[in-house]
């Protein structure tokens, strides 16, 4: 079964889920303008491409080679932060995002993270809701912490997901 179809959606249109490169730096950073009001830039992309603690995994459809989402971590030992997940409008509300994200949790792990953490605009309903259905759990606000467009600040709810226990493994 494609991995579309396990969340209901139809593989006809070939979306994909790979790791991206500094070659996607300047189509990352339209997707992250169009998602933050405070967009990072297409070299503060290719910067964090240099950091070995990094994982970026991006959303592609169908033959188009530049992604329509991404996911960005970094690992440290064995926690992951996931530092900016946004996906571009055209297909937004779709389920591609739930599925780019429980793909990268599945990169984390992989990549030795037991714990992942995120924050999120308190406002933001459809991020919350994909994180809380994916696992992750408030641990913690940050008032005052986003930037808004209109000058005001908005709270930053803290988030986490165990991705397995941590701890002294049990003898065998």
């Amino acid at each position: 079964m494609h991995w579309l179809e396990r969340i209901g959606l139809s593989p006809r249109g070939q979306a994909r889920i790979a790791a991206l490169s500094d070659s996607h730096a300047e189509r990352l950073a339209e997707i992250h303008a169009g998602a933050f009001a405070r967009p990072w830039s297409a070299d503060e992309f290719s910067h964090f491409l240099l950091d070995r603690g990094i994982r970026l995994d991006g959303l592609l459809i169908g033959r188009d080679p530049q992604p329509s989402g991404f996911a960005l971590s970094r690992v440290t030992v064995d926690e992951a932060e996931i530092l900016s997940f946004a996906m571009a409008r055209a297909v937004r509300g779709r389920g591609y995002g739930r599925a780019l994200l429980a793909h990268h949790l599945q990169t984390l792990a992989h990549a030795g993270a037991a714990t992942v953490h995120l924050e999120v605009e308190e406002g933001n309903a459809p991020a919350l809701a994909v994180y809380t259905r994916l696992g992750f759990a408030k641990s913690g606000m940050r008032p005052g912490y986003y930037a808004r467009p209109d000058g005001t600040r908005a709270a930053a709810v803290s988030m986490t997901r165990v991705l397995r226990p941590s701890g002294p493994a049990e003898p065998g």
